[in-house]
């Protein structure tokens, strides 16, 4: 009885999606910075970041639902994706796609970081739940306004 009594409240949330296989709500929160911690994410590269992002999450096969540069040298990312996809190729795909195509359009980013890599090698990852959902869309939104 319980059991039911939660099916049918989850399914009323709006953030539930539905595959062939199964319904779920699968979200994380994503963090990684700029190699050596260099403050080179201009406003235009935040831009261009965040259709980049959307142009890799739909290729790939997960959704970008919200992402923010912060203080100028670390990303933070809000990501959703079916339970098959791994948390891991999701940054892999952000992190490798990301950094090929800010390089070639943007090739002073390059020299600024030694002709070395864009990003920091490691990265944060939590899962997030759906009661705290909003409580990190906010959290990541306020990261731009220095919050």
């Amino acid at each position: 009885m319980i059991s039911c009594f939660c099916y049918t409240i989850c399914m009323n949330k709006s953030n539930i999606k539905h595959a062939r296989t199964c319904v779920y709500n699968v979200n994380y929160h994503i963090v990684w910075s700029v190699k050596y911690r260099k403050k080179v994410l201009t406003v235009e590269i935040e831009n261009h970041l965040k259709e980049l992002f959307q142009e890799i999450g739909q290729e790939k096969g997960f959704e970008v639902v919200l992402s923010e540069v912060g203080e100028g040298d670390h990303i933070r990312v809000f990501a959703s994706a079916h339970p098959k996809v791994a948390p891991s190729y999701i940054v892999k795909m952000l992190k490798g796609i990301s950094a090929r195509k800010l390089f070639l359009k943007f090739p002073e980013l390059k020299k600024d970081l030694g002709g070395g890599h864009l990003w920091n090698g490691s990265f944060y990852l939590e899962t997030v739940g759906s009661i705290s959902e909003e409580t990190y869309k906010k959290y990541i939104e306020n990261q731009k306004k220095g919050g």
